[in-house]
């Protein structure tokens, strides 16, 4: 359980403490506030080693290559990654003001305050604007990322994410077999709907190692509105705690999907976000990759990132809530707002294929 004000060996009880939305299953988080430090505004994370309560599915880790690997967002700020990674594409992180390890085996990081209109309250364009500086980023570490300079002596830091993408996505809780003709299904999403992703479903191990073939850079993993702030001189991207080698392609197609998919955004932008971002990506690749190639992974990561997603509302139905993070909406309207981003994602795929 998140507990409602940071420990007062962190933050004094007299000083102002107001906690942030958070994921908060993910067993590594035990909080994330907004409060002060050394008189300037500061946010506070406070990151626990596995054992937390939680479901299995956000369980922490120690192993240094597992996709949620307590330390690894302490180990990106600590080593000055999260700063570096894309800054030469002028798509910043916060600088760590420090990092404090606990008494009881816990790590308080504590990172500035960025000032800025918050990810939610995007426009197409501003996507747009972070996808062409992502894409930039991503230009610099194609290849092969473990081959590159990571660290001080020439080898990659073994906290990176191994193999994000398909331990993340083969980690989510399906339960077979997947009620495909379940009424409320019936009544939300069209035949032609279920029988789609259906198939995604099916095939998620081919669309796997079809990513694997992509050529590789260093992600970010979580790129969406709620990890991003618009400061006065440009985009800052929050959370780094997935950083690791992935598919070209990847960050860009969940910046597209992910921005709808919890009822944060009008859905209404979907189709200019979805025209916008892929371009705009392209363009800051700068030919790095061929176009038309950049097109095909972004459908295809995208495909390969959400395979999970409609199996797993499905055998959630009739339950008290079918989403425990952000999304609060009910069954219904959940149903019905995630029904465009799903005929997306099933696009996505068969063009992917085609």
């Amino acid at each position: 359980m998140t507990t409602s004000r940071p420990p007062t060996d962190l933050v004094p009880a007299d000083v102002p403490a107001g906690q942030l939305t958070h994921n908060m299953l993910n067993g590594v988080t035990d909080g994330i506030w907004r409060t002060r430090r050394d008189g300037r505004s500061a946010v506070l994370k406070l990151l626990t080693p596995p054992g937390r309560p939680g479901p299995a599915h956000w369980a922490g880790s120690e192993e240094p290559g597992h996709w949620n690997y307590w330390r690894r967002e302490v180990e990106a700020y600590r080593s000055g990654l999260a700063a570096a990674a894309y800054a030469d594409a002028g798509l910043a992180a916060p600088t760590a003001l420090a990092v404090d390890d606990r008494p009881d085996g816990s790590v308080a990081l504590w990172l500035p305050e960025v000032a800025g209109r918050p990810g939610v309250a995007c426009t197409p364009a501003d996507l747009g604007e972070v996808a062409v500086r992502l894409g930039a980023g991503h230009a610099r570490w194609l290849g092969d990322p473990e081959a590159r300079e990571l660290a001080a002596g020439g080898r990659p830091p073994e906290w990176l994410a191994r193999d994000w993408l398909r331990d993340y996505t083969l980690s989510r809780p399906v339960a077979a077999p997947v009620p495909w003709e379940h009424p409320v299904a019936v009544a939300a999403w069209p035949r032609s709907l279920r029988d789609a992703l259906r198939v995604l479903w099916e095939r998620r191990h081919d669309v796997l190692a079809a990513t694997d073939r992509l050529p590789r850079t260093l992600c970010h993993h979580d790129c969406w509105p709620m990890n991003l702030v618009f400061a006065a001189d440009g985009p800052v991207l929050l959370d780094w705690s997935g950083v690791g080698p992935g598919p070209v392609g990847e960050d860009a197609a969940n910046l597209v999907l992910d921005t709808f998919l919890d009822g944060l955004v009008d859905v209404a932008l979907l189709d200019e976000v979805a025209a916008t971002v892929p371009d705009r990506y392209a363009e800051g690749l700068h030919g790095a990759v061929a176009p038309g190639e950049v097109a095909r992974a972004v459908r295809l990561t995208g495909a390969a990132k959400y395979f999970w997603l409609a199996p797993m509302m499905l055998g959630r139905l009739g339950r008290s809530a079918i989403s425990g993070t952000y999304d609060a909406r009910g069954e219904a309207e959940m149903m019905a707002g995630r029904r465009p981003v799903l005929e997306l994602l099933a696009r996505w795929a068969a063009e992917a294929w085609d």
